[in-house]
């Protein structure tokens, strides 16, 4: 099965299930597909926005339904929390707008601003903007990453395979980078 038949069958299923949990390279990645014509951008960008928006609402209720118990029996999430709690006191408004946005943060924050006691509505409404606001940033510099390889290599129908895998592996890197720093911080 070629290359474009696999996105187009696969990538709004995968976009909405990988940003459901972190996200952040496979919307880099169906941004770029979006600029070599296998994706459309909006549905991108909507796709993100729906995975990222209903992965942190479930991780909030959790939080909210389980409270701190929830948190303690995580150790690396305990020292995390208490950052996070420290924060949310301190700056609600720009912690909940802006915790996806930095790596690492997102899976463990949602947990944390549920079990903190703020309204789940205000919560939706924040989470919503932001949401939306990092799936058009993240959707569009893949989409411009795209733009700029291509000024650069000129046409990269040749390319897309490897480019396609290097930002995954990019990605991969990362994640396995931030997963040991977690380790050797927790134990």
């Amino acid at each position: 099965m070629p290359l474009e038949s696999i996105i187009a069958l696969y990538g709004y299923p995968a976009i909405l299930l990988g940003t459901f949990f972190e996200g952040e390279t496979i919307l880099i990645m169906a941004g770029f597909a979006a600029h070599q014509g296998y994706l459309k951008l909006p549905w991108v960008i909507l796709a993100g926005f729906l995975g990222t928006l209903c992965g942190d609402q479930l991780y909030f209720h959790i939080g909210r339904r389980r409270g701190t118990a929830f948190l303690e029996k995580r150790p690396y999430w305990k020292t995390q929390s208490k950052r996070i709690f420290d924060i949310l006191a301190r700056h609600q408004l720009l912690l909940i707008l802006g915790f996806r946005f930095v790596y690492g943060m997102r899976t463990v924050t949602p947990f944390v601003i549920g079990a903190s006691g703020i309204s789940p509505f205000r919560f939706l409404i924040l989470n919503s903007l932001s949401g939306l606001i990092w799936a058009s940033v993240i959707g569009y510099m893949g989409y411009l990453f795209g733009h700029a390889l291509e000024l650069f290599l000129g046409k990269l129908e040749h390319y897309e395979l490897f480019l396609f895998a290097a930002i995954a592996a990019t990605g991969t890197v990362i994640w396995c980078i931030h997963w040991l720093l977690r380790r050797k911080a927790s134990g």
